[in-house]
């Protein structure tokens, strides 16, 4: 990228990359329909698509609106959540493995959640605890790092963090109850179980207000960031506030995600990167990244519920499963290319 394209095109919007959050989205519908249409009381596409137009019949109205749908809008926003926050701590540090999960975000989130749990605390409680524990593990990491969000130190800082938190987790599933650690181990997993409107509303409410910022207002400014900070500084971006105020933008959307259905694994990491690679263009892709976020994680609880005939798994079974064999596939082709 140079500085002739950021001038030609400031805020980033590429033909290839239009054309894959386009079929990403249409991908999205098409799961969605199936997932709306699949289960125990089987319902047709057509019936499905009926119904969420106000045109289905009360029985069609009551499974889809009331059970089926308020799961599918969680999954998709979740999944949405986490790849912008990925996104953006992928530019930031300028690391395609700095993402959430491995910076320690999602691990404060986690520790404490388990504190609520280990205590029974209720749904509620869990989920205000782990948008706290993500912001405070988050704050605790800029702070130690200080101005390095682009350098190993804030990855060292981050990958520290997490290990400790880590412990923690272990150490207070320790001392829980066979219930409690039950609860906590299938929170810790990542599960969309249960989920209704009480978990989607806030979570649209808070991608509604934060989505916009980071696309309109960082979205420009963390493309021309990654050309350095002196190219950035001498266009007229604001650095320190940028990183700053994205990365806390980041950090409030992947905390939320983990409070709607905990800290889902690889969404965050693998995401991102396949938008990049899809699109093949510079910068942290914003919209692209969300599409194919909130694909995945919709895919992903597609077949978690119903890949097995007698039990539904938690998502984030499936999601380990792909992201961890998209990541061995990425660096066997990336050796195998001399590039590490």
């Amino acid at each position: 990228m140079t500085l002739t394209e950021v001038r030609r095109n400031p805020v980033g919007i590429r033909p290839r990359a239009v054309v894959v959050g386009v079929t990403a989205v249409v991908a999205t519908l098409v799961v969605s329909v199936f997932s709306l249409g699949t289960g125990d009381f089987p319902i047709a596409p057509a019936d499905v698509v009926a119904t969420l137009f106000g045109a289905g019949n009360p029985a069609h109205e009551f499974i889809i609106n009331e059970l089926r749908l308020p799961r599918l809008i969680v999954a998709i926003l979740v999944g949405a959540a986490l790849a912008a926050g990925g996104a953006v701590f992928q530019s930031l540090v300028r690391n395609p493995l700095g993402s959430p999960d491995m910076l320690g975000v999602t691990n404060g989130a986690s520790t404490a959640a388990l504190v609520v749990v280990i205590l029974g605390g209720s749904d509620l409680q869990l989920s205000i605890a782990a948008i706290a524990g993500g912001m405070t593990a988050t704050l605790l990491i800029q702070l130690i790092a200080g101005r390095a969000l682009h350098g190993f130190r804030f990855i060292l800082v981050g990958v520290g963090m997490a290990a400790i938190l880590t412990g923690i987790s272990g150490y207070l599933l320790t001392r829980g109850q066979q219930m409690e650690n039950a609860r906590a181990l299938l929170w810790l997993t990542g599960s969309l179980d249960g989920r209704s409107w009480t978990q989607a509303v806030p979570l649209l409410v808070v991608l509604g207000a934060v989505l916009p910022l980071l696309v309109l207002a960082c979205g420009p400014g963390l493309r021309i960031l990654e050309m350095g900070d002196d190219a950035a500084s001498a266009l007229g971006v604001p650095v320190s506030l940028l990183r700053n105020g994205a990365l806390l933008a980041a950090a409030l959307l992947v905390s939320f995600g983990a409070a709607a259905a905990g800290p889902v694994a690889f969404v965050a990491l693998i995401a991102p990167h396949l938008a990049k690679r899809l699109t093949r263009a510079p910068g942290p892709n914003l919209l692209p990244s969300i599409a194919v976020g909130a694909l995945l994680l919709s895919g992903a609880d597609f077949i978690a519920q119903h890949a097995l005939d007698d039990r539904v798994l938690p998502v984030g079974v499936i999601t380990g499963l792909v992201g961890g064999a998209y990541l061995v596939w990425l660096l066997t082709t990336e050796r195998r290319a001399g590039r590490i």
